[in-house]
């Protein structure tokens, strides 16, 4: 099974015979009479003095000693099968580093020569694959520990639960679903309202198509928002998978909100049962068991994860996140919105998505409005011709920026000037300056910032959109969230001083249907500088950036060819600090690529695309009473954590016990934590009454 798994990175040799060697050190007496007193079978004739060794580690020092290289590659993968892969040296992890687990292997490995014997008759020569090298060899070894791995649960699967089992795959093709999606896409062509939007995006969308014959590899899809870019993408992904044999479509997403409305999208599509959401905040009762067991392995047609879902699995150590790798090869990749990767974690994300391409049939499509200017990515191919003119056809706003970049706009002048409009959206950069603004705005005003648990923030959207299609008046003051593919239309829109690319997708909440265009106006985005900077880190560091650019010849924030120039500038700030006391910006290569000594589980560790340094922080919120008793009084389940996901709110970690001696916050469970002081139904979680600054609350 582990073979067949790794045809589709041309290993089958290596994975077949780890799959023989994984298990040789359960033949030793001690793990052979655990077993039978396990199931009431002691027999005489093994050693029953109650010691068990680890039988991982035997396979993985035969193979070290008996295959040389090649073997101590496979060490990694077969004394890890359980535990997770190891580091070489002990360094943090002690005991669990490969290099002494070995030593424990061979004394296991003295009692059962002949049983190693045996195994070693059935493994097969190793072809080396030319393709990788040295500094990137850890990912091809996760791939062939994803694919002992999931052999290895699966085979067991097999033989402990077979219903489940073979319940397992039954999923239609990508050549049955392929249909579905051209026809609702046809569908949706002859239903538009013939406007210049919607013919653009019938041409995205064929230029979309007539790209998909190209060879497999890495593309660019820059297309302005609101052009259709998520079904367009998806119209590639099919064509391009039905021509090229991929065996599956993976829609890779940064916020689990976009998420969300991505999977309605495409469930409308598919059938809801037929694509596999795999992030935090699914709802249980939208999970099904068949799509739950395809999360474990991706393994089916068409999946919808997070970035930090995706990114994380190929640097995991875990067996549980890197499970699933082997599926991704010979895949279409659907990066969206691929200019929100974490500045701090660029490189050994360019190097993920680099690796993906040229060493395991991966075609990845990096998808966004504001093409970030990636260091060291391959070359990728833009799949919209230069002919469509997309941003010149499609500008439905004007950006206006600060004559005096010097002079800050007090709140109380910008409130005036907001509650001027009868529909009016102002983003701003904190959830203090949020709240703020917020409460010089007259009655009636809509407040949006993360102090609001997700549940609210999802009531408040759809409260703002049944306001704006009714054309009633709708005064919305937000915080950035609003920007991440919320799909929403204001005439104007306000937005606090940025990096380029948050202006440019504050543009896309302005004018987004171009109904303003039928009577020859545009939307109206304004930039402004707010009363204090932006909170150091990367809002200021893209603060600082915006402020140089108009001094760049020929700068125009709406050009795309700009995009390029601000992201350039931008990463050349981020060269050696993020600005974030404590943090790097590089994440440290001498981890996995100290080949053959790899540090897999410190690295796995470094590579966190979410920052631990917030605490979720459980709040009521509509009728969770229930729930909330069920974790205080029995603990967390998986059905009560992820029906509670979307009644948290993140605060700062450094601050807990702060809030605790205030009589804020109380411990319900270990490390899971209830909001106890007030909870407004307009602003969310009352924070500012607490005396926190403006640096502590970015968000």
């Amino acid at each position: 099974m582990a073979a067949t798994f790794a045809e589709a990175f041309h290993s089958s040799d290596w994975a077949w015979n780890a799959g023989w060697l994984h298990d040789l050190g359960k033949a030793t007496n001690a793990f052979q009479s655990y077993l039978l007193r396990q199931n009431d079978l002691d027999d005489a004739d093994y050693d029953a003095d109650g010691s068990v060794s680890n039988h991982a580690s035997a396979g993985a020092a035969y193979a070290q000693d008996q295959l040389g290289l090649p073997g101590k590659i496979l060490a990694y993968v077969l004394a890890g099968h359980h535990a997770g892969l190891p580091d070489w040296d002990a360094g943090e992890t002690g005991n669990a580093a490969l290099s002494i687990r070995l030593e424990e292997g061979r004394q296991n490995l003295a009692t059962i020569s002949k049983h190693a014997g045996a195994v070693r008759a059935n493994l097969r020569s190793l072809t080396r694959p030319v393709y990788v090298a040295q500094d990137n060899a850890h990912f091809w070894m996760r791939m062939l520990f994803s694919c002992l791995i999931d052999a290895d649960r699966l085979d067991t699967e097999s033989f402990c639960e077979p219903e489940k089992f073979a319940s397992r795959g039954d999923f239609p093709t990508i050549g049955t679903l392929a249909p579905k999606l051209f026809q609702a896409l046809e569908e949706l062509e002859r239903k538009a309202v013939a406007s210049e939007v919607n013919t653009i995006r019938a041409e995205i969308r064929q230029a979309c198509e007539a790209a998909a014959e190209n060879t497999p590899g890495l593309f660019s899809l820059t297309v302005p928002t609101g052009g259709g870019k998520t079904l367009s993408a998806m119209a590639f992904a099919m064509r391009h998978a039905l021509r090229h044999g991929k065996r599956r479509i993976i829609y890779v997403i940064p916020y689990t909100s976009i998420i969300e409305q991505t999977a309605k999208t495409l469930g409308g599509i598919f059938g809801p049962e037929n694509i596999v959401e795999h992030h935090s905040n699914l709802d249980p009762e939208r999970s099904t068991q068949r799509a739950e067991m395809a999360a474990e392995n991706w393994d089916a047609p068409v999946i919808i994860t997070t970035s930090v879902q995706f990114f994380e699995s190929l640097y995991a150590a875990k067996t549980s996140s890197a499970r699933k790798l082997h599926n991704i090869a010979n895949s279409v990749v659907i990066l969206d919105e691929a200019q929100m990767l974490p500045p701090e974690l660029l490189t050994p994300c360019v190097d993920a998505i680099n690796h993906l391409v040229s060493c395991f049939g991966v075609t990845l499509v990096l998808a966004t409005a504001t093409q970030p200017a990636l260091p060291k990515l391959l070359p990728a191919r833009e799949i919209i011709p230069n002919g469509l003119n997309l941003y010149a056809r499609l500008q439905r706003t004007k950006i206006n920026l600060p004559t005096d970049w010097q002079a800050r706009t007090a709140w109380e002048d910008l409130a005036r000037k907001l509650s001027a409009h009868e529909q009016v959206l102002c983003i701003v950069n904190t959830r203090r300056d949020c709240y703020e603004l917020f409460s010089l705005m007259p009655e009636g005003a809509i407040h949006l910032s993360a102090l609001m648990c997700g549940a609210h923030r999802s009531e408040v959207i759809s409260e703002i959109k049944r306001r704006l299609m009714a054309g009633a008046p709708c005064r919305v003051i937000s915080t950035q969230l609003v920007e991440a593919g919320v799909d929403i239309d204001f005439p104007v829109v306000y937005r606090a001083l940025a990096g380029l690319d948050s202006i440019a997708q504050a543009a896309g909440r302005c004018n987004r249907e171009g109904k303003l265009n039928a009577s020859g106006r545009l939307g109206g985005v304004q930039v402004f500088i707010p009363p204090n900077p932006a909170p150091p880190g990367l809002l200021r560091k893209g603060e600082d950036t915006m402020r140089e650019m108009p001094a760049i010849p020929g700068f125009d924030p709406q050009e795309p060819t700009s995009y390029t120039r601000y992201f350039e500038n931008y990463y050349a700030k981020l060269n050696a600090t993020t600005g974030r006391p404590g943090s790097k910006i590089i994440f440290n290569h001498d981890l996995v690529r100290d080949f053959p000594h790899v540090s897999f589980r410190t690295a796995a560790r470094e590579f966190r695309m979410i920052d631990d340094a917030q605490q979720a922080v459980l709040v009521r919120w509509g009728d969770n009473d229930s729930l909330l008793n069920e974790l205080r009084c029995i603990g967390p389940t998986r059905e009560n954590m992820r029906a509670l996901q979307r009644n948290c709110v993140n605060l700062p970690r450094r601050h807990v016990r702060a809030f605790h001696a205030r009589g804020l916050i109380e411990e319900i469970q270990p490390d899971f934590w209830l909001w106890i002081g007030k909870y407004d139904r307009i602003t969310g979680l009352d924070l500012f009454g607490e005396g926190f600054t403006v640096e502590e609350q970015i968000f």
